[in-house]
This record gives C-alpha cells, structure tokens and sequence, in this order.
C-alpha cells in the first residue's frame, strides 16, 4: 500500500475528528481500493454503481439464480470510494449524531469493504432497504443457504467481531475456492 493512500487516510479521519490512533487500533481490516471497476445495472436509487469485473460476474449469476427460484435481489449500493464514505460519515455527523454512532454503523474511510469493489448491499421486495428485518425475507434464507456458491459471506452478522452493527443485508465476494 502507498504512503499516498495512507496520507489520504489520514486526512479523511482527521476532518472527520477520528483520532490518530484509529489506524492501529481498528479491529476491521483496511480495504484498498481496486485498480479496475465496471459498471453495474443501476441500484435502487437509479444510481450508477460499480463493481470488480469478479464480483459482478458472481453478483449477476447469483441475482439471477434467486430470481430462477423466485427470489427478488436488488443492488442497493456497491464501491464507495474513500471521499464518498468521508462524506456519508460527515453528513451522519452534522445531522446531530455522534461519531462513535456513526462508526458502528458506516466504517471509516478505508476500513468499509465497499472500496474493495467487492462489497455489495441487497435488498428485496417485500422489506424496506437497510433494515435487520431484511433477515426475516425469502430472499435472505436463500442467501444464507447459496451466497457461499456464489463467492459471497454476509460480513457483519449479529455480534460480530468489528463491533458494527448488524447487517444482513451487506454481502462481501471473498472469490470461490475450488
């Protein structure tokens, strides 16, 4: 990893007020962000997302063998790259929340998986997006059962080991081992 992306780092976290020793203390792995991204179909806002050329391939096949088996998955959002999650955190914390509420919700800049362009957040048809009763859906059995076929691991169920709440709705492609 570079020293510029490192500076970078830094800079983000310090506008932020994340203390210095946030880098040798975070419990979550640093992503880097990939040299190559593809666009992806448009999330559930209508934005332009992007994803590894791998994870798109595996987020295609996967959507697609869910909704051969009745199953509804959609693209919620996908690569952030470190000014966009700066931003999120920033517009969280002038909303009146505090930062150490925010981190448990939306890593740091250069700690979220969605600037591996690996990550993606899904949802479904019959349940608010971004919501933990996303794991009470169709949708989510299925992905509990078949993600893994796909490359895919949930990465932060409940009581995980980074102390970010709980998603069920966030999947990481960690590849297939064969």
């Amino acid at each position: 990893m570079s020293e510029l992306y490192l500076d970078r780092l830094r800079k983000f976290h310090d506008s932020l007020g994340i203390p210095e020793g946030y880098m040798d203390t975070c419990a979550l792995p640093l992503c880097i962000e990939p040299n190559v991204l593809v666009e992806t179909e448009l999330d559930f806002y209508n934005r332009p997302q992007r994803l590894t050329p791998q994870a798109l391939a595996a987020w295609a096949s996967m959507r697609d063998a869910a909704a051969r088996e009745e199953h509804i998955l959609f693209l919620i959002s996908a690569f952030r790259d470190l000014e966009y999650q700066h931003d999120l955190i920033a517009r969280k914390v002038q909303q009146g929340r505090s930062l150490a509420q925010v981190l448990r919700v939306n890593a740091a800049p250069g700690y979220s998986e969605h600037h591996t362009g690996r990550a993606i957040d899904v949802g479904t048809v019959d349940c608010d997006v971004l919501t933990a009763e996303f794991d009470q859906t169709a949708a989510f059995a299925w992905l509990k059962i078949n993600a893994a076929k796909f490359g895919f691991t949930m990465t932060y169920p409940q009581d995980n080991v980074y102390s970010i709440d709980y998603e069920p709705w966030h999947w990481c492609f960690q590849g297939i081992e064969i």
